[in-house]
């Protein structure tokens, strides 16, 4: 431009002497070259300024280029994704506790230190644990030895239902003794009676001999005091058969017309006696944990069902039954087992006196120092997990309609740009936007309304996430990136709602035999046709 300016503002002998100068120099043209630029300096920038466009026009192609290279990725992302800035690193964390009460003697980690699974943390003073537990091996050792007691008394239980049984059987034997001797009391008065029959007899034959002389009067006096003697001794012998009838539990005068010696058939199983010693038995077989069906049953009765106890009454094998469910073992052994429950006890808060991380992670907000006293369940520290993070991703709920659980997901953490990008996968959508989920919910029943676009948390875990390598930090800010474009994949691909997990079943508190859970399969209760559809 500038040279432009210059021609046209040049003195005109001047334009029309260069031409003949031009000619005149033009057969020598490298000599008059020199004096050609030393008269024009601006001469070599005129034949310069053509590469000089060359230059600026291939920088601009090249800057096209690499502006196009670079941007067209972006639009195809923006084409294809649906993205969000208002994301962030989450995980889950376990506050670490003690299970036992007690005097911190070590703490063993502070705060960011990476433990593993297992770790001692913290150490709890373990003497008084100690103590208690010496004094629960001792109380299982009094435990044992009242058991063997128990069982030594048991097995003098059976030693003495032995021996009732016995005195059972003894019992009848008197009885039946008894009525042996009932019956020979009454052949005996039977005896008595036909001799005092023959004395009479002769007596009424020497009162009529005694008139003609045939018998002395002596003689007649002995025969009327063998009558009386006679009489005597049948009187003897009745009273003799009532005192045994009412020892036998029976009237001492039978009924008109019954013999002396008739007794009911089953005397000898309810004779008082008898009855007396099947109660003993039946008291001393009770120490055994058993028991007749019924009370008032009889001796045969009583050793038949007892002998039923075994398919081929084996008088052993039934005692060997019995005896291990004799109430005193069973009492024994119960106090055995809460013995051996607490020592149980007694160990595990010994071994809760070391409280250990439950999981791989970095410890944060340490707030326990030795010396201080703890109880159960206070918070001492937490434990972030270093494997069990996530992203949840605050999508705006225009958003939501394309977007399905399995899509893949391209993470930029800003910690680290786009230098190290992240995979990863939709699992789920939260119940609720932010607002309804927070503290102090809104009421949008006020007046006041005004509508503002809702975010809903989606969550996003990772499927190439190593901590060793890329570690992340709860917290973080994330941009991520969903191909709701690709196919979803993986566990319940393309769907909204995770399906029920198969988890296992127990009542609430709403539920009992009475009322029990509805079965499964169960059609749902369906409204009538004419309700109004709700909103």
């Amino acid at each position: 431009m500038a040279d432009s300016l210059d021609h046209g503002t040049s003195h005109p002998s001047e334009a029309t002497a260069a031409p003949a100068e031009t000619a005149s120099t033009s057969p020598a043209e490298p000599s008059s070259e020199p004096a050609t630029t030393a008269g024009n300096p601006e001469a070599p920038a005129r034949r310069a300024s053509p590469w000089r466009k060359r230059i600026a026009l291939a920088a601009i192609l090249v800057g096209l280029v690499a502006g196009g290279i670079a941007i067209i990725p972006a639009i195809q992302t923006a084409l294809s994704t649906i993205a969000t800035d208002d994301a962030y690193i989450n995980g889950h964390v376990t506050f670490l506790a003690p299970r036992v009460s007690g005097q911190v003697v070590r703490v063993l980690v502070d705060d960011n230190m990476r433990v593993r699974r297992g770790d001692i943390l913290v150490q709890l003073d373990r003497e008084p644990y100690e103590v208690q537990l010496a004094i629960q091996q001792a109380a299982v050792a009094a435990a044992e030895a009242d058991l063997v007691a128990a069982k030594a008394a048991v097995r003098g239980e059976v030693a003495l239902v032995r021996a009732n049984r016995y005195r059972l059987e003894h019992t009848i034997e008197e009885v039946n003794t008894k009525v042996a001797e009932l019956r020979s009391s009454v052949a005996a008065l039977k005896s008595q009676q036909a001799t005092l029959d023959l004395a009479r007899a002769n007596l009424r034959r020497g009162e009529q001999l005694l008139p003609g002389g045939g018998i002395s009067k002596e003689e007649l006096d002995m025969r009327r005091q063998t009558v009386k003697v006679d009489e005597a001794n049948v009187d003897q012998a009745l009273q003799t058969i009532y005192a045994t009838r009412v020892g036998l539990g029976l009237p001492a005068r039978p009924a008109q017309g019954d013999d002396l010696g008739q007794t009911p058939a089953d005397l000898t199983q309810n004779f008082s006696a008898v009855r007396e010693a099947l109660g003993t038995l039946l008291q001393s077989v009770a120490q055994l944990g058993y028991s007749p069906s019924t009370w008032n049953v009889t001796p045969k009765e009583a050793m038949e069902e007892f002998y039923k106890l075994d398919p081929e009454g084996n008088l052993e094998r039934i005692y060997a039954r019995l005896i291990p469910q004799a109430p005193a073992i069973k009492q024994a052994e119960a106090k055995l087992l809460r013995a051996q429950r607490d020592l149980a006890k007694a160990q595990l808060d010994l071994r809760y006196c070391d409280v250990v991380s439950e999981i791989d992670g970095v410890v944060t907000r340490r707030n326990i120092n030795p010396g201080n006293n703890v109880q159960a369940g206070q918070n001492l520290m937490a434990i972030r997990s270093q494997t069990e993070i996530w992203v949840d991703a605050n999508f705006k709920e225009t958003q939501l309609a394309d977007l399905r659980i399995g899509q893949r997901v391209r993470c930029e953490v800003d910690m680290y740009g786009r230098r190290k990008e992240l995979e990863g996968r939709i699992t789920g959508f939260t119940m609720g936007t932010g607002q309804t989920l927070s503290l102090l919910p809104p009421q949008n029943a006020t007046g006041n309304y005004v509508k503002v676009v809702q975010r809903l948390p989606v969550r996003i875990e990772f499927t190439d996430y190593d901590p060793e390598k890329i570690p992340l930090f709860v917290g973080l800010s994330v941009v991520p990136h969903v191909y709701y474009k690709e196919p979803a994949a993986g566990p319940h691909a393309g769907e909204v709602l995770q399906p029920p997990r198969p988890l296992p079943r127990g009542f609430t508190t709403a539920e009992s035999p009475a009322n029990p859970r509805p079965a499964q399969n169960s059609e749902p209760v369906r409204a009538p046709a004419d309700a109004p559809t709700p909103r």
